[in-house]
């Protein structure tokens, strides 16, 4: 089995991977000045108290499913699995409204 030099590039955990080795996806370093404010700010959001765990899901759905899928699609994705429906903030920053 051979040893790759950097991370896989695909999958939810690959740029978190690259981070803490301080490397960008395709080997190269990342600099200094930017790891350093990345941390400083992580470093904000761990300390954030936190609202819940079904509303940082549907959070994270909304960000990544936007991504993915139709704003018609998604939503009715999410009121299927009982969440609340696409705002129209939502819709307008992830679809342009």
């Amino acid at each position: 089995m051979t040893n790759p030099t950097h991370s896989p590039t695909t999958g939810a955990d690959a740029v978190d991977i690259a981070i803490a080795k301080g490397l960008d996806l395709d080997g190269s370093a990342i600099p200094a000045p930017k790891l350093e404010l990345y941390q400083q700010v992580m470093g904000l959001e761990a300390n954030r108290q936190r609202s819940g765990v079904a509303n940082t899901m549907r959070s994270r759905i909304v960000r990544i499913g936007a991504k993915h899928l139709p704003q018609d699609q998604l939503n009715q994705m999410l009121e299927n699995a009982d969440f609340a429906p696409l705002k129209p903030k939502e819709i307008t920053f992830y679809y342009g409204g």
